[in-house]
């Protein structure tokens, strides 16, 4: 697992984002970090951050934000959040009902090459937004991919806040809301970050 500083300024809270799988910081570059620090997590081929998350505990506060595979990516590590934010995930990502249906999982994993990596990206986002530009090969996030498969979320991980996608063509929003029990909040595709200006929005 990778991790990047997409905003460091000593401020007095930070915002812990765990990312998608295959993507990297151009999907929330364009968010206003405030008078936040923000830690992104991202590349989850291993669970190992390298990172000291007691550096963390200098913060007066503590947010997460998970998208995603990184909803439940988070809750395989020991921090201590002062709220936590799902944002079009489960804890568990690849399911029947609750998830991406295992078939189509295992289907897109057997058939994976380059011109479908793009159609599964595309498909992420709404039609009529500008696609961000991805720097991630494609071995990477094929064995990315792979390697998420053998993950399990700690379902005593609790979320209080979820954002739910209307239109979600990788984790079916009828499966989201099984798993919530909540109703979409959000009118976007899978990656509904264009519709914010700033973190705090988020939280």
């Amino acid at each position: 697992m990778e991790y990047k500083w997409l905003n460091k300024k000593q401020n007095r809270n930070i915002i812990v984002f765990f990312n998608g799988w295959g993507m990297d910081e151009s999907v929330v570059k364009h968010l206003n970090p405030s008078w936040y620090d923000v830690l992104m997590f991202y590349d989850y081929n291993t669970l190992d951050t390298g990172f000291d998350s007691a550096l963390l505990n200098a913060y007066d506060e503590r947010y997460l934000v998970s998208w995603s595979m990184g909803v439940m990516t988070a809750t395989l590590f020991d921090i201590d959040y002062d709220s936590t934010t799902a944002v079009n995930g489960t804890l568990r990502p690849i399911d029947n009902s609750y998830g991406i249906p295992e078939r189509i999982y295992d289907l897109t994993l057997k058939g994976f090459n380059e011109k479908g990596a793009q159609r599964f990206i595309k498909n992420m986002f709404d039609t009529e937004c500008e696609l961000p530009e991805i720097r991630r090969s494609f071995e990477n996030q094929k064995s990315e991919l792979a390697a998420l498969k053998g993950y399990k979320a700690n379902e005593n991980f609790k979320y209080t806040k979820v954002w739910i996608s209307d239109n979600d063509k990788i984790i079916p929003t009828k499966n989201q809301v099984a798993f919530w029990g909540k109703e979409p909040n959000l009118r976007s595709g899978h990656c509904p970050f264009f519709l914010f200006k700033n973190w705090e929005e988020l939280l």
